[in-house]
């Protein structure tokens, strides 16, 4: 029997990122005894700059806003007791077509078996059970997000390691939800152009195509502050507007796709390391 520690490997994109889709499944195993990684794929350097600076506007400075959003990071990662980060420290892209896509460095641009070469190193050091990172789309279309699941699946290759590996994923259900909160606090929430819609991957998926659902309601506290600790960031903003009993209620279950598995867990199931342990 190995003495390794069971081990929770979650690969992100950005700075904020592991606090929004994975900060309640990272305090809750961290809070179980097991030991959990975080991998930021990126600097973080195309986010919010002082008063809400974009890229390319007055006042933003990529370098200063990178370094930022590194304390940020370190300080969210105490608040979910993550016990190792690694940054590989690749440009942040930005959204999808915005000119950091074509910057050469940038996380975009590198050549994934580059970047799933260094993954692969971490995957060898840390041997996790369990690896969680974004669906094919990125959940949303974020190119970095898109580049995290193809730099993770091929590192998994390279490998041939046999986790379980998950994608994150919202059910519908709380997307509807999600836009109904947002509006009410006062953020804007649009729905698509029907056009645009119909040529872009949906958010999210059905209710019944979710394989894991995970409880995470006792430590929303911690996915709040975590949040709260990358406050420099506009998109984050209404999250901490809602106050934490309302950010649990909406925020409290987090929502995963099963893509590998060789523990014949059934599904659906309520947590990540079922059939491990």
């Amino acid at each position: 029997m190995s003495d390794r520690p069971l081990t929770l490997m979650a690969v992100h994109a950005h700075p904020d990122d592991e606090a929004t889709g994975t900060g309640g499944v990272l305090a809750r195993y961290a809070a179980e005894g097991i030991r959990t990684v975080l991998v930021t794929c990126t600097d973080g350097g195309c986010g919010d700059g002082p008063g809400g600076a974009k890229p390319g506007e007055p006042g933003h400075d990529p370098a200063a806003v990178a370094a930022m959003r590194r304390q940020e990071l370190k300080a969210s990662c105490e608040v979910l007791k993550i016990s190792h980060l690694e940054m590989l420290e690749y440009a942040d892209s930005g959204m999808m077509g915005w000119p950091a896509n074509d910057a050469p460095g940038s996380f975009w641009q590198t050549p994934v078996e580059e970047s799933a070469a260094r993954l692969a190193a971490l995957l060898r050091r840390y041997q996790p059970d369990v690896v969680v990172t974004y669906d094919e789309n990125g959940f949303y279309g974020h190119p970095d997000h898109i580049q995290a699941n193809r730099i993770t699946m091929a590192a998994l290759a390279m490998t041939a390691m046999t986790p379980k590996v998950y994608w994150t994923t919202a059910p519908r259900s709380m997307m509807q939800r999600f836009g109904e909160t947002m509006r009410e606090f006062g953020a804007d929430w649009e729905e698509p152009d029907p056009a645009e819609a119909a040529v872009m991957p949906e958010i999210g998926l059905p209710d019944e195509e979710i394989t894991t659902w995970v409880d995470t309601t006792e430590f929303g506290g911690q996915k709040f502050d975590a949040l709260a600790a990358h406050a420099s960031q506009s998109e984050n903003i209404f999250f901490l507007k809602m106050g934490q009993e309302r950010f649990t209620e909406l925020m409290g279950v987090e929502t995963f796709v099963r893509v590998q598995d060789n523990t014949g867990a059934a599904v659906p199931e309520n947590d990540l390391f079922a059939g491990l342990r």
